[in-house]
């Protein structure tokens, strides 16, 4: 796995990053959904498992779930795991923070 530094800081990241609302990044390539939750940040593949739309176009509802704008289709931004099973679970990318900044794991 190599460590991507997204941020100078925490700090950083929760200035560019609102709490509830989703934010593409793309990281060597990838596209990454990241999002702020009450309880930290949570990276998750960008493409609905259903059917590819840009879930950092979604919301986010109070239960922490990424919801596509698409089709509604809901997963769980801390495991990935899609809420119903008629859709594959999203590829999920660890974060690391430490006083050098602020990291995804490809």
């Amino acid at each position: 796995m190599e460590w991507i530094k997204i941020f100078p800081s925490l700090e950083e990241a929760h200035r560019r990053i609102q709490t509830g609302k989703p934010q593409l990044l793309i990281v060597n390539g990838k596209r990454i959904c990241l999002a702020l939750l009450d309880n930290g940040f949570f990276a998750v593949q960008d493409a609905c498992s259903h059917n590819g739309e840009s879930l950092s176009k979604g919301n986010i509802n109070y239960l922490g779930e990424i919801i596509c704008p698409w089709h509604n289709y809901r997963f769980d931004l801390r495991s990935g795991k899609a809420c119903d099973s008629s859709s594959a679970d999203l590829k999920t990318y660890p974060i690391k923070v430490n006083e050098t900044g602020f990291f995804i794991g490809i």
